[in-house]
Order: C-alpha cells, then sequence, then structure tokens
C-alpha cells in the first residue's frame, strides 16, 4: 500500500494491529517459559500459568488473523486464479474476500456471545480466580480488528483492483517497515 495522506490512517491502523498481535505472541512466550523454568528448575510453576497461556494464545490468534486478513499471508492455492483471465481473477478474489468478511464477522457475533455468557457466568481461572470474560473481549477485539483488516482488503480489490502481489515481497516491505 502506498503512503499517500489518504491511505496513511489505514497504514498506521493495521501496522497497531500487527505489533498488538506481536505483543501478545511475546508475552505468551515468555509466560511459557517462565512457568516451565519455574516448575522444572525451582518446582514451583507460576499459578495459573496454563489457563492464562491458553486464554493469551487465544487471544493472539485473533490478533494474527487480522494481519493475516489484511495482507493475505495464509496459506492459499491459486490454481484457478492464475489459469484465468485478469478480470475473472479480479472477480474471484471479490468472492473469496467477501467469503473472508462473513465468515469473520459470524465470528465476530459468536464471539461476542461467549464474551457476554462469560461476563454472566462468572467463568474464572482456577488458582487465581481470574475472570475469563476479559480474555473473550480481547478475543473479540481481535476480531473485530480483523473484520476492519478483511473489510479494507476487500474495498482496496473491490474499488482500486488491487490484488495481493503487492505483499509477495512481504520480508523486504517488513524490513523496510521496522526501519521507520
Amino acid at each position: 500500500m502506498d503512503n499517500t495522506p489518504a491511505k496513511r490512517p489505514i497504514r498506521q491502523a493495521i501496522r497497531l494491529i500487527e505489533r498488538i498481535a506481536g505483543a501478545i505472541l511475546g508475552l505468551v512466550t515468555i509466560l511459557i517459559v517462565a512457568s516451565a523454568i519455574g516448575r522444572y528448575g525451582f518446582a514451583r510453576p507460576i499459578p495459573d500459568a496454563f489457563d492464562v497461556s491458553r486464554l493469551m494464545l487465544g487471544v493472539a490468534i485473533a490478533w494474527g488473523m487480522a494481519s493475516v486478513g489484511y495482507h493475505g499471508s495464509h496459506i492459499k492455492v491459486d490454481l484457478l486464479a492464475q489459469a484465468v483471465r485478469p478480470r475473472t481473477r479480479r472477480w474471484l478474489n471479490l468472492f473469496a474476500w467477501a467469503v473472508l468478511f462473513v465468515f469473520t464477522a459470524v465470528m465476530t457475533w459468536k464471539i461476542w456471545g461467549r464474551v457476554m455468557s462469560a461476563m454472566s457466568g462468572g467463568d474464572t481461572t482456577m488458582d487465581l480466580r481470574l475472570p475469563h470474560w476479559p480474555f473473550f473481549l480481547a478475543i473479540w477485539a481481535g476480531l473485530l480488528a480483523g473484520l476492519f483488516a478483511v473489510g479494507v482488503r476487500l474495498w482496496l480489490i473491490a474499488r482500486e483492483n488491487r490484488d495481493l502481489d503487492e505483499f509477495d515481497g512481504i520480508d523486504e516491505q517488513l524490513i523496510e517497515d521496522q526501519k521507520k
């Protein structure tokens, strides 16, 4: 995506989504490693490390889905898309991203129901009795970010005929972004 003033807020929002996903994944990793060291090295595991890491991993996955939802860097097979004319390929892309948008919307809606259920049900972790609903709310926020990201990509395909070719060299783009 170019860095024109009109598109800069979208680029910044996507970058924020990516940083949140990375930070959460880093926290999960630190928690798991610290708990393993505590358990096997000192016979003192971190209380609720299993439950919290499991819930935080769900948060990391939801926010990671938001990043993948924009970049389209998930596993895909484009055998059919590469065999058709560019106009047909555009319609195939629109259809595929619309399906992903609907799937993300349904998943966001269903997780919101789980947030409300956890809030009213009082679900907690085993040792520290931490409520589950803040983790589910963070998962829902990640899916909402994913809905935004997929919506932006769908809009770019529909309005500007943009494909995912801009992300074929994603490694170079990430290195360039880190220098900023």
